[in-house]
């Protein structure tokens, strides 16, 4: 079941949390961690943090962070540019 056609998926991961220090990405507490949600593309997954960052703005210990999941599950794909 699936809706992509003939587009590739390539999946992005949108999480954040606070960190120990400004100096290093250490999490304060890992089980706390916002999983704000598995995205199909670039642009999706750029829009929902964005939100999440404008939220926090307030603390500047809280960061999000977007994965490229895709290049995990096929690390031989070519980076596009």
């Amino acid at each position: 079941m699936t809706d992509s056609g003939d587009k590739k998926q390539l999946l992005h991961l949108v999480f954040g949390g606070e960190l120990e220090s400004l100096d290093d990405v250490q999490f304060r507490d890992l089980q706390g961690l916002d999983i704000v949600g598995i995205f199909p593309d670039y642009a999706a997954a750029l829009t929902a943090w964005k939100a999440k960052a404008q939220q926090t703005v307030d603390n500047a210990h809280m960061r999000y962070f977007i994965v490229h999941m895709h290049r995990l599950l096929d690390p031989q794909e070519k980076p596009k540019g």
